[in-house]
C-alpha cells in the first residue's frame, strides 16, 4: 500500500475506535481481552508502527514544511493506547475523545502535506 493508503487506513482506525467507544458505553460490555482486544489492537499496532516508519523515512528525504517526526513518534504512540482503551467504558470520555481528534489533525495533516509533494512534482 501507498503512504496515502496507510494513512487512510490510519484515518478509519480513528473512526472505529471512538465508534466503539461509544458502543461500549451504551450497551455496558466487557471484552474478552484474547479474543476481542489482542487480535484488533495487534492488526492496529502493527499498521500503526508501519506507517510511522515509513512516515519517517518519507520526513528524512521530502522534508515536508509542516509535518515532524516528533509529530510521529506522538501520534504512534496515542494511537497505541487509544486502540486498546477504545473497548472499555471505564475509559475518559474528554481525554478520549481529545486524543482522536489530535490523532486525526496530523494525520489530515500528512495527507495535505503528501498532495503539496505530488502538485509541485507534478509542477516541475
Amino acid at each position: 500500500m501507498s503512504r496515502i493508503e496507510d494513512t487512510k487506513t490510519l484515518l478509519a482506525i480513528c473512526d472505529e475506535c471512538e465508534e466503539r467507544f461509544y458502543t461500549m458505553r451504551e450497551t455496558d460490555h466487557v471484552p474478552d481481552f484474547f479474543s476481542e482486544v489482542k487480535p484488533y489492537a495487534d492488526r492496529s499496532h502493527q499498521a500503526i508502527a508501519k506507517w510511522a516508519d515509513e512516515m519517517k523515512q518519507w520526513i528524512t528525504k521530502c522534508k515536508p514544511r509542516y509535518v515532524h517526526a516528533v509529530q510521529v513518534d506522538s501520534l504512534k504512540d496515542s494511537m497505541t493506547q487509544f486502540v486498546v482503551q477504545s473497548f472499555y467504558k471505564e475509559t475518559g470520555k474528554k481525554r478520549y475523545i481529545l486524543s482522536i481528534n489530535a490523532a486525526r489533525y496530523t494525520l489530515k495533516t500528512v495527507l495535505d502535506a503528501m498532495a503539496d509533494e505530488e502538485r509541485e512534482g507534478a509542477n516541475e
